[in-house]
């Protein structure tokens, strides 16, 4: 009886010296603090790499567009736009993404997840950079300045993307025709003339569209109808630029002008059809 008693003191006393050796670990695991914002890390590589988030020191350099990152990983993942790889990929749908922070943001669209929500006006998103970026809308907050110009921006990719007007920088390059964009999502859409996909679809008729502006202006058919009219005479079009042609009939505006017969038109497709009329070492 006195041996089984010894025995279990002993295991207990073993188990308990165990949990406060985890312990121990795992106090020592987290001493490293940085003295700028109190986050707490197990070593002092970890430490270091995040203190170039206060210092702004920005160490690791893309040698294809210039780009820079104060961590490695955030350079090996930039890295990823110039090779087009795209490791991460969506078990619903097999969209691929260069992030995996952007694959469960993505995949928040198939369980339709907006966990993040706006105070001011209850927008909510799925992902909290979104939201922060939509408060600046309420607040009027462009902490992001461009040194040319003046001009500000509520966050630091629309910085960067605008200064590249300045610098001339096209990053972003088509591997089918060499056509190059300064921004990813311009260059996204161009390639679908390559490919053909068609990813808009309208849910009245099923036609399909590869951008979101022209599904846009599709579905005004089956909702409002042809909106845009003209004051002279009420008719209405579907599109402004229909409109504007129109209304060249009451102003008499003939802006189309064919150089060789001196002819004038209010429309691009009327002159057109003149030019084939003239023998084509004539035209101008």
């Amino acid at each position: 009886m006195l041996e089984n008693y010894g025995n279990l003191a002993s295991l207990a006393f073993n188990q308990s010296s165990k949990v406060i050796q985890q312990q121990n670990i795992q106090t020592k695991q987290k001493h490293y603090k940085c003295n700028t914002c109190g986050k707490v890390f197990s070593n002092s590589p970890n430490l270091s790499r995040h203190r170039k988030i206060h210092t702004g020191r920005k160490c690791f350099k893309c040698t294809a567009c210039g780009k820079a990152f104060n961590q490695s990983s955030y350079l090996t993942e930039h890295q990823r736009i110039h090779a087009g790889e795209k490791p991460y990929k969506c078990t619903e749908c097999g969209k691929t993404f260069i992030y995996c922070s952007r694959v469960t943001q993505h995949q928040r669209i198939h369980t339709g997840e907006r966990p993040y929500k706006c105070t001011e006006c209850g927008k909510a998103f799925n992902w909290h950079l979104s939201l922060t970026v939509h408060q600046r809308t309420h607040t009027g907050e462009k902490p992001y300045k461009c040194k040319e110009c003046g001009k500000a921006f509520i966050c630091c990719s629309h910085l960067t993307r605008h200064q590249r007007i300045h610098t001339g920088e096209r990053p972003y390059k088509c591997t089918h025709c060499g056509k190059a964009f300064i921004c990813c999502s311009p260059l996204t859409r161009h390639q679908r003339i390559h490919t053909g996909e068609r990813l808009y679809k309208c849910t009245d008729c099923g036609k399909a569209f590869s951008r979101s502006s022209g599904l846009s202006q599709h579905q005004r058919i089956h909702t409002a109808g042809k909106s845009q009219k003209c004051k002279e005479c009420g008719k209405g079009f579907h599109h402004s630029h229909h409109l504007t042609h129109h209304q060249r009939i009451h102003t008499a505006e003939k802006p189309y002008e064919i150089q060789k017969c001196r002819q004038v038109f209010n429309q691009t497709a009327k002159g057109k059809q003149c030019q084939r009329i003239h023998p084509r070492k004539h035209l101008i």
